[in-house]
């Protein structure tokens, strides 16, 4: 059975949401599910905006087979040759023998690879600023390499106003009907997820993210609708999302707060970090957020990490090491190119407490932009009495570099 929404008068979501998937690209958990958005655009041609994952490719066509009637479909338009948008582009080929497909070289030469025939069908390569027209709708392609492909391009309809923005402006979560995000409580349903979703899959590229954002700058009071291929499709208030992109791809804190990320074998550590939260909070900073590094899986860590200015790790010292788990999230924090935070750190140690140094030689030599206060909380095997002035005088510490911000 079929699943369709208009987006406008001839626009049409025709994608599928995904409940059975557990792990995005088999790292990001999803407990709410994905959608993969395509679109089908009915003028005086026929056009369809991306395809979806396999999973889901029974649903498109039978979207597709619905709108198009006996209709052919005239034109398919790859924004994006990722599997979960691409890997349904050969069951298209076959249905609609003579549909003509625009993309860029390089989605042409991932289509090779990937195994699709498309040499049997007439291939349009469009660059930057290429325009092509369906009919009464008018086209123009805007390259977006590195948001988080090489090949990607967004696509932005002149007549309508929709922006295909291929995997920028999308996000976790399944849509289950409700296809505008003004249609859900965003801040408090979705903007997690949305946050989740760009800092772990597009947060190394955020200079490439700026310059798109530059691009769509320029039209900006032309742009109507985004059309992500994940997430929901956005017609008011653009700039509420837009402003996050531009925060999260600058690595600027959203909110200035502290996560509190601790790594605690037999629970010492993890006491000293609730104590500084306790801390923190007494003195008027009450956003505040405690993680468990070894229970809290790492793209939740990233998120939080992209959201709040400050970032206290407290770390026990293992085979005279950072605590391994800790130390991935260190990892992946400088994989997703993090800046622009100030750190704070509480180490411990029952006989040899060196994580502490190798936390702070961590920040200071493999990321960037980044600031460790000096006041550091040292711990032998637990916080006691004679620990609370060093507890509070980190406090001070990180309220202080508040302060000056």
């Amino acid at each position: 059975m079929y699943c369709v929404r208009n987006i406008t008068e001839d626009l049409y979501w025709v994608g599928a949401n995904d409940h059975r998937l557990h792990l995005f690209e088999n790292i990001h958990p999803i407990p709410r599910g994905v959608s993969y958005n395509a679109y089908l655009l009915l003028d005086k041609q026929t056009v369809l905006f991306d395809t979806v994952d396999w999973s889901a490719c029974r649903q498109l066509l039978e979207n597709i087979e619905h709108l198009l009637g006996k209709r052919p479909l005239d034109y398919l338009v790859i924004n994006h040759m990722e599997p979960d948008h691409g890997a349904s582009i050969e069951e298209i080929l076959l249905r609609w023998p003579k549909v003509k497909i625009i993309s860029t070289e390089k989605a042409f030469m991932l289509m090779r690879q990937f195994g699709f025939h498309v040499d049997s069908h007439e291939l349009i390569e469009v660059k930057e600023g290429d325009t092509y027209s369906f009919g009464s709708h008018t086209v123009t392609f805007v390259a977006a390499p590195m948001v988080h492909w090489p090949e990607a391009m967004v696509t932005f309809d002149t007549t309508s106003g929709a922006l295909f923005s291929a995997d920028a402006f999308g996000s976790f979560g399944a849509l289950d009907g409700k296809l505008f995000a003004d249609e859900v409580n965003f801040d408090r349903d979705w903007l997690n997820d949305a946050r989740r979703y760009l800092t772990n899959i597009v947060g190394k590229y955020g200079p490439h993210v700026q310059l798109l954002l530059k691009k769509a700058g320029g039209i900006l009071d032309q742009i109507k609708y985004i059309c992500p291929l994940h997430g929901p499709v956005w017609r008011k208030d653009l700039m509420y999302f837009i402003d996050k992109y531009d925060k999260w791809s600058r690595y600027e804190p959203e909110e200035k707060g502290v996560m509190i990320a601790y790594a605690s074998m037999y629970g010492n550590t993890e006491a000293a970090a609730q104590a500084l939260a306790a801390k923190l909070c007494e003195k008027g900073m009450t956003n505040v957020w405690v993680y468990d590094v070894s229970n809290t899986h790492v793209s939740e860590l990233v998120s939080e990490s992209f959201r709040l200015s400050h970032i206290v790790l407290a770390s026990v010292t293992y085979n005279l090491g950072i605590y391994p788990v800790m130390h991935d999230y260190l990892m992946h924090l400088k994989a997703l190119n993090l800046q622009n935070r100030t750190f704070a750190i509480i180490e411990n140690g029952s006989w040899a407490c060196k994580s502490g140094d190798l936390m702070q030689k961590f920040i200071n030599e493999e990321m960037k932009n980044m600031t460790v206060l000096n006041e550091r909380l040292s711990l032998a095997s637990s916080l006691n009495e004679g620990k609370a002035g060093e507890l509070e005088v980190l406090a001070n510490a990180v309220m202080d570099s508040m302060k000056e911000e």
